[in-house]
Order: structure tokens, then C-alpha cells, then sequence
């Protein structure tokens, strides 16, 4: 049996990758959305996500329950170990990914995709002020990260969300199946 792909789902914040992932799902129910731990109060939205405190998440993190972990904009983010027995089964996986994340996961999995969502700065901050999750300031400095570049090497579906999301998710499901075979 082949193992499935890691799909690590990359862009800026405000980008709609939660949307985006949703709606490829929907598109392709067999592939499995990854839930991952993060340290933000569970009542803040956006994504389906296990919210611990930065306690906890320290204490998994040295008890191996990530596969994959990092941190970013003062909250930490972890991949559950778990998803190995997903990707094992031969199943892909799709989860919301950090660009600095990126080379320490194309080691641990074999068969890894990146998918890149970009949009343009006027959209990014639209979306980020209509969530209202960040401050002003903390929305000027997430589109001050928005222009870092990917890390060379990697195997890059590339994705513009700035129109309809449906047509968005029908562009993502052609090239990840394309991407398949």
C-alpha cells in the first residue's frame, strides 16, 4: 500500500485557508482534514482546533504527541502524531501549515505536497479585520509576514484566493488530483 500524501496547506493569515480546506473536503471526503492542538482560547473560531494552554502544549510536546509543532504570532501550533497512522493507511491528509514549518515536515513525510494560497494585501486585510481575532496591531504585523517566501525544493501547488471560494476550491480539487495520479 502507498502511503498517503501530506498536503501542508500555506499562506498568509486572512487568506481563507480554513475556507479553502473545507470546501476541498467537501469536494474529496476521503481525504482527512488534520485537527490541530493549538494555544488559543477555544471560543476564538475560525478553524475546527484543540485549544490547550501553553502549559499543556509544552507538556505534550515533550511527551511526543506531535508529529510536527511549531510557533508563531505569540500562540504554538501542533500536527498530532496521529496523522502518521492516517498517511500509513494510505489515506492523505490536509492540514493548515506554517512556511517555517515546512523543511523539518518534508523529512518526516515521504510523499509531502505544499499548497500555497496567496492573495493580494487588500483582500488579506479585509478578511483579517472582519474575523476580529487580531488587533490593529497585531493585523499590521501578520501582513508584514504575508511577502515570506517558501523554502526551495518542495513539490508546490500555487493557488490565488482573491475571487469566488468556490471557484478557489474547484481550481485546489483539479490540481490536487492532477497532482494524484
Amino acid at each position: 500500500m502507498t502511503a498517503g500524501r501530506l498536503i501542508a496547506v500555506v499562506g498568509p493569515s486572512g487568506v481563507g485557508k480554513d475556507s479553502v480546506m473545507a470546501g476541498i473536503h467537501d469536494l474529496m471526503p476521503h481525504i482527512h482534514l488534520v485537527r490541530r492542538v493549538i494555544t488559543r482560547a477555544p471560543e476564538l473560531g475560525g478553524e475546527i482546533y484543540d485549544a490547550v494552554s501553553v502549559a499543556e502544549f509544552e507538556a505534550m510536546a515533550d511527551n511526543g504527541a506531535f508529529a510536527v509543532h511549531w510557533g508563531a504570532h505569540g500562540l504554538y501550533y501542533g500536527i498530532p502524531v496521529t496523522v502518521k497512522y492516517q498517511l500509513n493507511r494510505g489515506t492523505d491528509c490536509l492540514v493548515n501549515f506554517s512556511r517555517k514549518a515546512l523543511t523539518e515536515a518534508s523529512v518526516i513525510f515521504p510523499r509531502f505536497t505544499v499548497l500555497s494560497i496567496t492573495a493580494q494585501p487588500e483582500t488579506l486585510e479585509r478578511r483579517l479585520a472582519t474575523r476580529g481575532r487580531e488587533t490593529q496591531e497585531e493585523i499590521a504585523n501578520r501582513l508584514a509576514q504575508a511577502e515570506k517566501p517558501l523554502p526551495k525544493g518542495f513539490d508546490v501547488i500555487h493557488l490565488s484566493n482573491d475571487g469566488p471560494l468556490h471557484e478557489t476550491v474547484a481550481r485546489a480539487t483539479a490540481q490536487l488530483q492532477a497532482v494524484r495520479v
